[in-house]
């Protein structure tokens, strides 16, 4: 309190004074006005803070005058000096370990209502097991906090501030069990900003609870100890900050605890903005799907150390390649849109925004271009030819299977059996006989006796290639004779007839048939001398051997038919001139 003595400048007639006395406190604005009517010209002022400087003016008029006098000069005084008053006390839980430890820090402040002044010698700390009188004590703390390491049962903690005047009332708070249930009252809570003002307000269900404990702190801080910060609310169920107070462009994680009693009950958390601004950078976008005619855009989140506000929506834009822009907004928690209605092979640009209550941020820009043919196109014309060439295959099984003789011959045509060719008949049993050509002979002799290869004429294949029916045809055998003899000293030819021209006379064969080509006498053994289209004769060169008798071996030789050849000719006719030399008859 203070009181008050004054006195008029002028010398007035003692009457009832009617007088009005304001009052601030130093760094305060406001003024408090107190009217009140004095014949003492004394007065108590009442209801100060305890050790806090105030500025006092006072004016009267006398109770017959309508006029007030000036206000005096402005005094300045300060109130002594109490006891402190009653803290606010709070507590920051952490995790117990595996021996059920945990660490528990105290953090107190001067309550609401305190004078500004109030001086404080120190702190002491007293907490003890809920279901036990085993009392520790802590004295002389000069800080406002302390770090406790609890175990998990419940604790009772309390707080006191002396000065040289005594010490305040206790501050206390009940620490819960590791793994208590506690109260859980907060129905909803929402934040909202009101310039220059962060507002906080929230319901609750349980009417009784009126002091609730209001705890904020930056989303990016790694300790929660470090950077928290709290304060007591009574009476009501909402809460006020300046914005200046809180950091710009920063979330803030919000908390409300429900305290009753000595009780702290569930909190309930929300995050809030004091400033939004511009993201720092857009959202990192791809395409996905690219159809015909559609296509999916993809983006992240922006990390929130840089979103600088709350992500409200995000627009696609778009645009093909020489054309209109277009863009669809979509909401915060969409992260992908599906582009449709484009242009079949088309190159098309595509960026998208993310928007706070600020403004927003343009991402990077990506390039696509829409497809020229779909999947499913692919998929049908994979089909159409698949079953094409499926009912091509049963058409062709269910044919063969309708006509085998067919198929089978178009697939595997028939090749002849050389073991039933009737080729051996036709020759004869003296031709099974014969010697092969290919045997050795002796190397002194055969030099001589060797037949010498013959060129073979152009047309020899089509020579070749004659009628089943007439594809042998009789030799005369007294001809053949004379030129066989007239090479090889009495060496004759054998011939086949053709069985379909058994009356054919050897001589008129013979005429009718041959070709006769002139070898020139150095040369003989290097030309063949003439064959038939319609008799082909095969000679068989049989070399002399030094162990037999001078006569000449037979030349013919029984040969296994070509399968490939069944229906051509199997003699070979060697026609050889008259008018050879005995010398060039030597070597032939």
């Amino acid at each position: 309190m203070f009181q008050i003595w004054w006195k008029p400048l002028e010398r007035l007639r003692l009457y009832h004074l009617r007088c009005t006395l304001r009052f601030r406190t130093v760094n305060s604005t406001h003024w408090t006005e107190v009217d009140f009517e004095d014949h003492d010209l004394v007065y108590n002022l009442t209801g100060l803070r305890a050790f806090t400087e105030y500025v006092i003016a006072l004016r009267f008029r006398t109770s017959e005058s309508r006029f007030w006098s000036n206000w005096s000069k402005e005094k300045t005084g300060m109130t002594m000096e109490e006891v402190p008053h009653i803290l606010d006390l709070w507590r920051v839980l952490g995790p117990a370990d595996v021996n059920g430890v945990r660490k528990v820090l105290l953090l107190w402040k001067k309550a609401k209502g305190a004078p500004v002044l109030e001086r404080t010698l120190g702190y002491n700390i007293q907490y003890f097991p809920e279901n036990s009188t085993n009392l520790t004590e802590i004295n002389n703390v000069t800080k406002q906090r302390y770090e406790l390491l609890l175990t998990g049962q419940a604790h009772c903690v309390s707080v006191t501030s002396f000065n040289s005047l005594g010490k305040s009332q206790e501050a206390i708070l009940r620490i819960p069990a590791v793994h208590e249930e506690t109260i859980q009252c907060i129905e909803s809570m929402q934040a909202y900003l009101a310039e220059p003002l962060l507002v906080l307000e929230w319901e609750s269900s349980i009417p009784e609870v009126d002091t609730w404990m209001v705890e904020w702190l930056p989303e990016t801080t790694e300790s929660k100890f470090s950077a928290l910060s709290w304060e007591s609310v009574s009476q009501v169920t909402n809460w006020t900050i300046e914005q200046e107070k809180l950091q710009p462009s920063i979330c803030y994680n919000i908390s409300v605890y429900p305290v009753l009693g000595q009780q702290v009950g569930q909190p309930y958390t929300v995050q809030a903005y004091a400033k939004e601004e511009v993201p720092v950078r857009g959202p990192e976008t791809r395409v996905e799907n690219i159809g015909l005619k559609t296509a999916t855009i993809v983006w992240q989140e922006i990390p929130k150390n840089i979103r600088n506000g709350f992500i409200n929506s995000y627009t696609v834009f778009y645009q093909a390649e020489g054309g209109k822009e277009f863009s669809k907004t979509v909401n915060s928690h969409v992260l992908q849109y599906d582009l449709e209605s484009l242009t079949r092979r088309t190159s098309y640009t595509v960026w998208v925004v993310a928007n706070t209550g600020a403004g927003g941020a343009r991402g990077e820009t990506i390039n696509f271009r829409t497809s020229s043919i779909s999947v499913l196109e692919i998929i049908l014309l994979t089909s159409l030819v698949g079953g094409g060439l499926l009912l091509l295959s049963i058409f062709t099984v269910t044919s063969g299977l309708k006509k085998p003789n067919r198929l089978t011959g178009l697939c595997c045509p028939a090749v002849p059996n050389p073991a039933e060719s009737s080729l051996a008949t036709w020759i004869g049993d003296n031709f099974k006989g014969r010697s092969s050509p290919k045997e050795s002979e002796n190397s002194g002799n055969t030099e001589d006796r060797a037949l010498k290869p013959c060129s073979v004429p152009a047309d020899l294949i089509d020579k070749l290639v004659v009628n089943f029916e007439n594809f042998l045809e009789v030799v005369c055998t007294e001809e053949a004779k004379k030129g066989q003899e007239s090479i090889l000293g009495g060496e004759t030819n054998e011939y086949v007839t053709s069985p379909s021209r058994p009356d054919c006379p050897l001589g008129e064969s013979f005429k009718e048939s041959p070709v006769l080509t002139e070898v020139a006498p150095g040369d003989i053994h290097n030309q063949c001398l003439g064959m038939t289209e319609e008799t082909y004769t095969e000679f068989n060169e049989q070399p002399l051997s030094s162990d037999h008798s001078p006569e000449p071996e037979p030349l013919c030789e029984e040969q296994a038919p070509n399968p490939y050849l069944k229906n051509s000719v199997t003699t070979r006719e060697f026609l050889v001139h008259g008018n050879i030399p005995e010398h060039s008859k030597r070597e032939i």
